[in-house]
């Protein structure tokens, strides 16, 4: 669980892979990529509630066909799309104020993302443009909705949460990010961190205040620069687009994984445990083992792929008014 301080929301930008922005070359199909999934989720073994919450879906549409004349070699076999879409939200606020904020967002987002007409969609730069754009009111939406409940109940007096998504569309993968939880890939036995942490301690080594090196241990570093809850609808997330290639293992957690285990041995354990249910475990286990002082949440998926997929870590700041893609000097972030 982190905390907010009085401070002003940021704006956030839109990063983007070069080889998403490649849509001219093949792909394969979203039924050849396979997500093998693990999560867990603890109370840890200092506090008595758990205010985190996550969702892992599945979500298909496909045709059937019912009735044609057509030959049957004229017809797929299989018409349809397989996505994955996974959530950990980590709630603030004390006593149960937390735990209904993480809980609130991660349902108002589902029935957001359930409503949407580009949940599955054909890629490219147009339409993801769109798709983040419905995202950004989506999550205003959110934000609204946990303000207007806490002004409505005093007992949820300050309530707030982080949100961290990762949703796939065959190799295609979106995140959502506000917050101090984490997203990250491990590929080719490199673990590699999606995201920025939204918090103080961070804010100051962007612009120089502190080392890199200091973030870790700093007395802001649970200090929450962007959330959800609190804002009556002033946020914006960190979105990204990248892709998937085949063996890529995807990693989301809350802070309490993070706090007590250092990225070297995130990696290890990953590299020892092929099978996402037992890596997300084993995860668990070296935070508890480590003092476990806050809830732990941990999502393990492991991608295969069939058919093409070359993608890269490079990203580039995606220009909202123009299809250009200046190269951003500090990614993958730190």
């Amino acid at each position: 669980m982190s905390k907010p301080p009085e401070i002003e929301t940021a704006e956030y930008d839109v990063l983007i892979s070069p080889s998403a922005s490649e849509t001219n070359l093949p792909k394969p199909a979203a039924t050849d990529v396979r997500a093998e999934i693990g999560a867990v989720s603890h109370t840890g073994r200092v506090r008595s509630r758990n205010e985190d919450h996550y969702l892992v879906s599945r979500v298909s549409r496909q045709q059937e066909i019912l009735q044609t004349n057509m030959p049957s070699e004229s017809l797929p076999t299989y018409t349809g799309e397989d996505g994955y879409l996974f959530i950990v939200a980590d709630g603030m606020g004390g006593m149960a104020a937390g735990e209904v904020a993480s809980r609130l967002a991660i349902s108002t987002s589902l029935k957001l993302f359930q409503r949407s007409e580009k949940w599955g969609f054909r890629v490219n730069q147009r339409v993801v443009r769109e798709f983040f754009g419905q995202i950004t009111a989506d999550l205003r939406e959110i934000d609204r909705t946990l303000t207007e409940q806490s002004a409505s109940d005093r007992r949820l007096l300050g309530m707030g949460t982080t949100l961290t998504a990762a949703y796939s569309m065959g190799i295609d993968l979106f995140i959502v990010h506000l917050g101090d939880s984490r997203v990250y890939l491990y590929r080719e036995d490199v673990l590699t961190q999606l995201t920025k942490d939204h918090t103080v301690a961070q804010a100051m080594a962007d612009a120089g205040y502190i080392p890199p090196n200091e973030v870790r241990h700093h007395v802001k570093r649970n200090a929450l620069t962007n959330y959800l809850g609190g804002h009556n609808g002033k946020v914006k997330a960190d979105l990204r687009w990248l892709r998937i290639n085949d063996g890529d293992r995807l990693v989301l957690c809350s802070d309490g994984l993070n706090e007590m285990v250092d990225d070297l041995t995130i990696g290890r354990i990953l590299a020892r445990n092929p099978d996402p249910r037992v890596a997300a475990q084993q995860l668990l286990d070296e935070a508890l083992r480590r003092g476990g002082k806050d809830n732990v949440t941990i999502v393990v998926a492991r991608y295969e792929v069939g058919g093409r997929s070359d993608s890269h870590l490079e990203e580039r700041r995606l220009d909202s008014t123009t299809d250009s893609y200046p190269q951003m000097p500090d990614t993958p972030p730190a």
